[in-house]
């Protein structure tokens, strides 16, 4: 499949992995993990997607049962979530692909209907959050300082068991207004302690969650995903460059695998629009691999691997749509159109499994 002319379709060492082409699949939410537990269905649908030296990132996965926001989404903190997803790693080693877990905690984007007992969900801080797409949130609780590390040691315990799965590693969320983007962002984060203030402080309990769990399963097995330029779930921030920039740096110091960035085009979900500012600092900040998503087509990829701009791009619509988005990438062949309107509905097969493939 390697195309000389297409750096999409050529190979990339990602420290101790072998990648035969620099096409992701997105961390993408489908809603059909019934129960919070990963079902039989997401073996075909993740199998699918599979090929021969890709990589993959499963869908966010909760690190406890505080961390749950939408309605079937995966957990990974129980035995029984373990062993269910363990068959559908096995899915996607069988067709030579790796498979990264990307864990995360909603925080203050939940409702008290998701949380054990009813309580009301957890942030840096109590502000409430707008309701948004028909969704209503509860009010939060701003966590305390001593309870950080029990926050910290979910994610850590998370991690394990992802290994314990067989997943190849682990994506620590740290985007889109969920919980440690609700430390990281002045917007959200109005805490006089430790953890909030100074851009020192606003980072400090995501690194505290990068360290735990590097140091859990080894930082060759892990990476972060971070937006500093969108403000989705009201969790913007004044200073955006520096915040992006201040992460890329302090992340060397832990020697993690990869930084997996938004582009500052991709604002506000769904959206896509000329901006001035660019990842391009953050890039070359980092030491490890970085990668990139945000609204990338075909010939945005090509370019970005081109002008050295990333190592890996990430694709989700498209990828979710097109099960074998490698090879029509290197064909340059015509892509399925996605349908929305089935991105979060519960169905096992409908816009989940039932895109086709190139003949």
């Amino acid at each position: 499949m390697a195309s000389p002319n297409n750096p999409l379709i050529t190979p990339y060492k990602m420290g101790n992995f072998n990648l035969s082409h620099r096409i992701v699949l997105a961390p993408l939410t489908r809603m059909r993990s019934y129960n919070n537990v990963p079902q039989p269905h997401a073996t075909l649908y993740y199998s699918q997607r599979s090929s021969q030296g890709g990589l993959l990132i499963a869908e966010a996965t909760g690190v406890s049962d505080t961390a749950q926001g939408y309605p079937n989404t995966p957990g990974i903190w129980t035995n029984e979530q373990v062993e269910a997803w363990k068959p559908i790693v096995d899915a996607v080693h069988a067709k030579g692909a790796l498979f990264f877990c990307q864990i995360w905690h909603v925080g203050r984007v939940s409702s008290s209907a998701f949380q054990p007992n009813g309580q009301a969900p957890i942030s840096s801080t109590d502000k409430p959050l707008a309701p948004q797409d028909g969704m209503q949130f509860t009010p939060p609780r701003r966590l305390r300082a001593d309870e950080l590390p029990h926050i910290v040691n979910d994610f850590r315990l998370a991690a394990r068991n992802a290994i314990d799965a067989g997943f190849d590693g682990v994506e620590i969320h740290g985007a889109h207004g969920y919980l440690l983007d609700q430390f990281l962002k002045d917007q959200v984060n109005d805490r006089t302690d430790e953890y909030g203030g100074s851009l020192e402080n606003r980072c400090r309990f995501p690194l505290e969650v990068v360290e735990a769990v590097a140091n859990e399963v080894g930082a060759e097995r892990v990476g972060i995903r971070l937006s500093p330029f969108a403000d989705y779930a009201e969790s913007g921030d004044s200073s955006p460059d520096e915040l992006g920039l201040y992460m890329a740096n302090a992340l060397n110091k832990y020697n993690i695998l990869y930084c997996h960035m938004v582009e500052p085009r991709m604002k506000t979900l769904g959206e896509k629009f000329e901006t001035p500012h660019s990842l391009v600092p953050m890039r070359k900040a980092f030491n490890g691999t970085f990668i990139v998503a945000g609204g990338y087509g075909r010939q945005d990829g090509i370019n970005a691997i081109a002008e050295n701009r990333a190592d890996l791009v990430v694709y989700g619509r498209l990828f979710l749509a097109n099960p074998d988005l490698p090879k029509r990438f290197a064909l340059d062949a015509p892509l399925n159109k996605y349908k929305r309107d089935t991105f979060y509905v519960s169905d096992p097969v409908v816009g989940y499994t039932d895109y086709p493939f190139l003949e």
